[in-house]
């Protein structure tokens, strides 16, 4: 009986050490059953989101010293375009985890674009409390973040800057070194926002441009003017195929039942055909 209890208490004693390696990351974690894992799963829930928060705020405070003045005048655009106070974009920027592509995009030969979705996401109750199978409840939210644009789905604002030079971008180049444009993708629809946004801020903005650089003849200059001619058929092309998308042209639906009643055999197959 006293070799059975030790042997029992080696097993607990194994156990806790489980345990506590599940918490570290240990390997050990593998050889848990999955309820034992889940149930001190949340039990350290609280504890890991409290540690996480204090981590989140210091990394939060830490970008926060690092903004100047390329920095506000990217916030500055993000708020007149999308609607957000200032103080709301800059706090969603150091909040991101791709703050880093910032830094990239105002490096020497960096970044060409920066893109920002603002849009719903689910996102977490703050307030919520762990279910008993270690959930949270979740609702949608509008929230604005960096994206790459290829790992999101686009349903709501892209704002995005894009590079004119290899030029490291400075405090004192920022205005002249890069571009902010807007789309929206209401209801998921792309093509209209691409649309919109070609037809009615691009196009006239490219036919009232004096300066063509080396172009001396402007708008005069054969070249140029194919290029114009080229993005206006473009966009042209970009109307048809939203309004096709859009089930604009509708083909007449035929009742197959009565061509295939009749058929009994091979021939009649082929005579159909």
């Amino acid at each position: 009986t006293e070799s059975k209890h030790r042997r029992r208490g080696g097993d607990l004693k194994t156990r806790s050490t489980e345990i506590g390696s599940a918490v570290t990351g240990s390997p050990l974690t593998s050889v848990l059953p999955a309820s034992t894992t889940v149930k001190k799963s949340i039990v350290l829930t609280s504890e890991t989101r409290e540690e996480l928060a204090k981590q989140a705020k210091v990394t939060r405070e830490n970008r926060r010293a690092q903004i100047d003045e390329r920095h506000k005048y990217l916030i500055s655009r993000l708020a007149d375009g999308i609607g957000l106070s200032e103080e709301q974009v800059e706090e969603a920027i150091i909040s991101d985890d791709k703050f880093h592509l910032i830094e990239q995009f105002f490096a020497a030969s960096g970044l060409k674009k920066l893109l920002f979705f603002y849009q719903d996401v689910l996102q977490q109750e703050s307030s919520a409390s762990l279910r008993s199978d270690g959930s949270t409840s979740s609702l949608l939210q509008k929230k604005l973040f960096i994206t790459m644009g290829y790992a999101e789905n686009f349903t709501g604002t892209c704002a995005f800057f894009l590079r004119t030079s290899d030029k490291v971008i400075t405090a004192s180049n920022v205005s002249q070194e890069v571009n902010f444009g807007i789309f929206g993708c209401t209801n998921g629809n792309i093509l209209q926002g691409l649309e919109f946004f070609l037809s009615q801020i691009m196009i006239p903005a490219l036919k009232s441009q004096q300066n063509w650089g080396a172009v001396k003849e402007g708008l005069k200059n054969s070249h140029i003017q194919d290029f114009l001619y080229s993005v206006d058929k473009f966009v042209g092309t970009l109307s048809s195929s939203r309004q096709n998308i859009e089930d604009k042209i509708q083909l007449t639906k035929v009742d197959i039942d009565i061509y295939v009643s009749n058929l009994q055999n091979p021939s009649d197959y082929i005579a159909a055909g």
